[in-house]
């Protein structure tokens, strides 16, 4: 970035400055600051008088160090603690307030917020699975316990679109500031048609564009399911801004392809299939599947609905790469329209 990404500055204010001036106003009664690169300009720049520094030596290992690190400094007296990104500069107090009120009523193991039905930031963590996260290594964050702990997750819907709106490169300080400011609408793009079969892509890096792509070469009417972009930004017919599947135009079958790499895929999978779509496939590895499918039972949805899912999703072709892949999932979308499987 040319930058240490805390650095960067939006309305004059560093990243980082807008995280801790967020979490001063919040009933947040220690703040944990974990620094790793150039956190010696950090510390010039930044005020962080009021917050514990905690420096991580190992930080070029990845994420699941700076979390364990910041997890090891908190108080002993705390009974949970807030995982808070430093560039998610539209967070609003009142969600950090309703998570930890949240906590406090059911004592929940793991509370999540939702915006429009997606997953988002900060994670609470109840103390109860600080030694889990303890063991993290590598560019592993907390997602990596979720698959344990089903059961005792609480998914809390929150009006603050600002849990999924993060900066990950400069240009992203525009982008993030447009998408926080467009008016939020359900729907955008053309009259879908009824008589034509619908391609649900869901997801919006590699795999998915290129499945957006061939599901309009092969006369799909294509719909990208995403709370921030354009039709025209993903070459979709429409784009679904809420992960509701129940608001899906009528089509003549509807086939869903899951491909958010993690960050919105349980939720999607669960819509799909109480959505009963005619197809259901989730790219992802065998293990992620495997945590997907275990968490669904634990929350209700039955084996007869858990069958319809494809996961890993496609037809062994060998695929490598993500046109590839989704050239696999393609085919197996193709090849059950053809055998009459689907409509």
């Amino acid at each position: 970035m040319g930058t240490p990404k805390q650095l960067l500055r939006m309305g004059g204010e560093t990243l980082l400055g807008i995280a801790l001036e967020t979490l001063r106003k919040t009933q947040v009664r220690e703040i944990v600051v974990v620094l790793g690169a150039s956190a010696d300009a950090i510390r010039r720049e930044v005020e962080l008088d009021r917050a514990k520094v905690v420096i991580n030596e190992a930080y070029q290992e990845g994420m699941g160090t700076s979390l364990r690190a910041g997890l090891e400094a908190v108080g002993p007296g705390a009974k949970a603690a807030l995982v808070v990104l430093a560039d998610q500069p539209f967070l609003q107090p009142s969600t950090v307030d309703k998570l930890i009120e949240q906590h406090q009523q059911g004592r929940p193991q793991i509370v999540i917020p939702l915006y429009r039905g997606f997953r988002g930031n900060p994670v609470l963590l109840d103390r109860s699975v600080f030694a889990e996260l303890a063991g993290l290594t590598g560019d592993i964050g907390c997602r990596a316990i979720f698959g344990s702990h089903t059961e005792n997750i609480l998914k809390v819907p929150v009006d603050d679109a600002g849990i999924l709106l993060d900066v990950d490169t400069p240009a992203d300080v525009e982008m993030v500031q447009e998408a926080h400011a467009r008016e939020a609408v359900e729907w955008e793009g053309r009259e879908p048609l009824a008589d034509r079969p619908q391609l649900v892509v869901v997801g919006q890096e590699g795999v998915a564009l290129a499945l957006v792509k061939l599901g309009g070469l092969l006369h799909f009417t294509v719909i990208v399911v995403d709370p921030f972009l354009t039709a025209a930004q993903t070459g979709a017919d429409g784009v679904l801004h809420t992960l509701d599947f129940s608001r899906l135009p009528a089509a003549a079958g509807t086939y869903v392809a899951v491909a958010s790499r993690g960050r919105f895929d349980e939720e999607a999978v669960e819509q799909a299939l109480l959505a009963k779509a005619d197809y259901v496939a989730l790219v992802s590895n065998k293990k992620r599947a495997q945590e997907i499918v275990a968490s669904l039972r634990a929350r209700g949805v039955t084996p007869e609905n858990l069958a319809a899912l494809r996961a890993p999703a496609g037809i062994a072709i060998g695929a490598e790469g993500p046109e590839e892949i989704a050239l696999s999932v393609m085919a197996e979308i193709v090849a059950e329209r053809r055998q009459g499987r689907t409509g």
